[in-house]
């Protein structure tokens, strides 16, 4: 059973799913419904200890109000109480965004309320890092007592999924941009992380680092430090400059471990430009690195845009 999230990320537009929810509204003769939902979102224990961003909460508990009003004369009070409360906090550069995973952990993440802030993508969380999390969830034995490099970590959604579902023996969050690394090493205590070389580490939590890389810069000695059973990465692809930086890093990587197998690699992309993706698998070619598509997994366990085209490429280093 999927669980919901406290993400706020209850969908209220027009699909199919908005028409159940007024049905519902209209032959409710109670309020426990609605209760039912602010419990499950703004409520949540989750949410009220880390608030999600003022604007996003204060549209969806608007929305949701419109919905009772349509379905019913009589105000709920308990709704107005919540948007008053949000009405009156104070607006922020950051949010928080929280899910839950399969086993009922949470993993929250400090992100920027912008798509581009401090001159950079980083600070948000985007879709193929969640579909990416999906796979790995699925697919546990691909981590489970590996070394694991993320390329491109962001605000470590992922990294952090993996860590606490995967049992990985290490993890090494890596991104180039200084704020995404202060903000990165933030989510990783936020989440009861701890990073070496802290002695609480226990023995049943992965070995977690974090690593300032710049894949134009990295050389062999570098990588080879990190010792990767595997590499993942999540969106990317979004520009023909970081695909060629990309594909240079991973041909370092593979000449990382010639005395043992060269590191797995899983390359997660939202499908935005089929030119970028074929530029994409054209460079891997002239690389000599072979790829194939990873089967798609069989749960969707956290919210993204519906219609969004993603895969995971498997690359053979």
């Amino acid at each position: 059973m999927v669980k919901k999230n406290p993400n706020l990320s209850l969908s209220l537009s027009p699909t199919p799913s908005k028409q159940s929810l007024e049905e519902k509204l209209r032959n409710s003769s109670d309020s426990e419904l609605l209760l039912g939902i602010l419990r499950k979102t703004v409520k949540h224990p989750v949410c009220v200890k880390h608030p999600p961003a003022v604007k996003y909460a204060r549209c969806f508990l608007s929305e949701l109000i419109k919905k009772h009003e349509a379905a019913h004369p009589e105000p709920l009070d308990e709704l107005y109480e919540a948007l008053a409360e949000v009405l009156t906090a104070r607006e922020s550069t950051q949010g928080h965004r929280s899910y839950l995973l399969p086993s009922g952990d949470p993993v929250t993440l400090s992100e920027s309320t912008a798509f581009v802030s401090h001159g950079t993508t980083g600070l948000v969380t985007w879709d193929a890092a969640l579909y990416l999390a999906e796979w790995a969830i699925e697919n546990p034995a691909a981590f489970t007592d590996r070394t694991v490099l993320e390329l491109g970590s962001g605000a470590g959604l992922t990294g952090l999924a993996i860590c606490k579902t995967c049992r990985p023996r290490a993890y090494i969050f890596s991104d180039c941009h200084s704020r995404v690394l202060e903000q990165l090493r933030g989510n990783i205590l936020l989440n009861g992380l701890s990073l070496e070389p802290d002695i609480t580490t226990t023995s049943q939590s992965p070995r977690v680092t974090v690593a300032h890389l710049d894949w134009d810069v990295a050389m062999v000695p570098q990588l080879s430090a990190f010792h990767p059973d595997v590499v993942i990465a999540a969106d990317v692809l979004y520009c023909p400059d970081v695909i060629l930086s990309l594909v240079g890093v991973l041909r370092r990587l593979s000449t990382c471990r010639s005395d043992q197998r060269a590191p797995d690699v899983y390359i997660a992309f939202t499908i935005r430009n089929p030119e970028t993706c074929r530029l994409f698998t054209t460079e891997l070619g002239q690389a000599g690195i072979r790829w194939e598509a990873a089967p798609p997994h069989g749960r969707r366990l956290f919210p993204y845009e519906e219609h969004s085209e993603m895969a995971i490429l498997q690359l053979v280093l």
